[in-house]
């Protein structure tokens, strides 16, 4: 993409997006965490100029997991002056791209910088420590806020918000203490210890409990960690939430054939652990759903249901994004040239269908964007997976419009008329 914008950002007129979700790269515009490098700004600014061009609205995010490696080593999310730093980077941005970005988000799936890198160590910097995924997850949070408050205070105009990566957590039995037990404590891992210090500023109580329960020490310190005021500067309102889905969680109290997390070992060939620190006692259920081939289940209601319950618990009148959906398949390239993935398209569909039905039920989703357009790094997976509407021929670079990409251009053309 550095060098082939232009081609890319007429690819996407060409499949009528109206709007390009992209993130700035923190350690390209500060390598050091230091002095901003002119040069990495420039190329965003291109990009920024080439999408308007196109007609098509820039969506800026500022962290998608990546950090100057000498801030790394001044411990990371775990630091608490990390917010203050980031807070410094978003404003570098913004005195570059400010005058025409309009949408903004600060962190992409905060979950995945915290207890999956810290925790888990599935993701860099891959540290396998309940105490450093439960102050990353705080300073993540805590970095958010101020970003917020600081982008606010720079230009009340922008549309500012955050994108977290959640699930719908279902007991295997409803009427079963244990299963029951067991979708609280997943719901309230993944999705209550972002959404509730955001909406409610305060994080949920029964999962301090359970992490208590588990590492005593660790609570201490994380909750020496959250200083007056924190909550009041996570909790600034916001203008968007963006919404990542994927996929549901069946759970249960009880032991199931193979039903190890399976968010602990994606991609891994290394040793790791469980990115939920309360994990004794949960199981995953196999439904014989469908599955892509991330092994994920597909679950396009789960998604409806998610959209309902984070409007109606959550954000109340916050207008919501789905950020992110998609599916990696084996694509194959046939003899045509041609990629007909019909799974990937039926995917699509589906999704976008569940999407609708949660509008039809009175949530205010305001825009959908699949992940992703092109073929990609998939972090742990590295170039094994694609998700892409749009294959890349990692030798030539070349793109093909696959079935889905085409799909996906009927949809927008149906729904805007463009």
């Amino acid at each position: 993409m550095y060098k082939r914008q232009a081609d890319d950002v007429a690819l996407m007129k060409r499949l009528g997006l109206q709007t390009y979700r992209f993130s700035t790269s923190w350690s390209r515009v500060r390598p050091d965490g230091g002095p901003v490098n002119a040069k990495g700004l420039d190329f965003y600014s291109r990009l920024v100029d080439e999408l308007l061009e196109a007609d098509i609205v820039p969506w800026l995010t500022l962290h998608h997991w990546d950090m100057p490696q000498a801030l790394e080593e001044l411990g990371g999310w775990t630091d608490r002056d990390i917010a203050e730093r980031f807070t410094d980077y978003a404003l570098s941005v913004h005195d570059v791209l400010g005058d025409r970005v309009q949408h903004w988000t600060t962190m992409n799936e905060p979950w995945c910088s915290s207890f999956l890198s810290y925790t888990a160590g599935v993701h860099a910097p891959g540290r396998t420590s309940i105490r450093d995924g439960l102050l990353a997850s705080h300073h993540l949070l805590l970095s958010h806020g101020r970003a917020v408050q600081a982008l606010r205070e720079r230009d009340a105009s922008l549309d500012l918000g955050i994108t977290l990566n959640l699930t719908v957590a279902d007991p295997a039995d409803v009427d079963d203490p244990l299963d029951v037990d067991a979708a609280r404590r997943i719901d309230g891992q993944f999705n209550g210890w972002f959404l509730s210090p955001i909406f409610h500023a305060e994080y949920p109580a029964d999962i301090v409990r359970d992490f208590r329960e588990v590492d005593p020490a660790a609570v201490a310190e994380w909750q020496a960690a959250v200083q007056p005021g924190d909550l009041d500067i996570i909790s600034t309102p916001l203008d968007a939430l963006g919404v990542n889905y994927y996929h549901g969680e069946l759970l249960s109290g009880h032991p199931q054939p193979g039903g190890g997390d399976p968010h602990q070992t994606e991609g891994q060939q290394r040793e790791t652990r469980s990115p939920f620190p309360s994990k004794e006692g949960i199981y995953w259920v196999e439904r014989g759903l469908p599955r892509t081939g991330m092994d994920w289940e597909v679950q396009p209601e789960g998604l409806t249901r998610l959209l309902v319950r984070v409007a109606n618990d959550y954000a109340g009148d916050v207008p919501l994004y789905v950020t992110e959906n998609g599916a990696a398949y084996d694509d194959q390239v046939g003899p045509d040239g041609e990629v007909a993935d019909v799974e990937r398209t039926e995917f699509l569909r589906a999704h976008v269908a569940a999407t609708l039905d949660a509008i039809e039920q009175g949530v205010d989703v305001r825009g959908y964007f699949y992940w992703s357009l092109l073929d990609n790094y998939e972090w742990a997976w590295g170039y094994q997976k694609r998700f892409g509407i749009v294959r890349v021929d990692y030798e030539t670079q070349q793109r093909t419009i696959k079935q889905s990409g085409a799909e996906y251009a009927r949809i927008i053309a149906a729904h805007t008329g463009r």
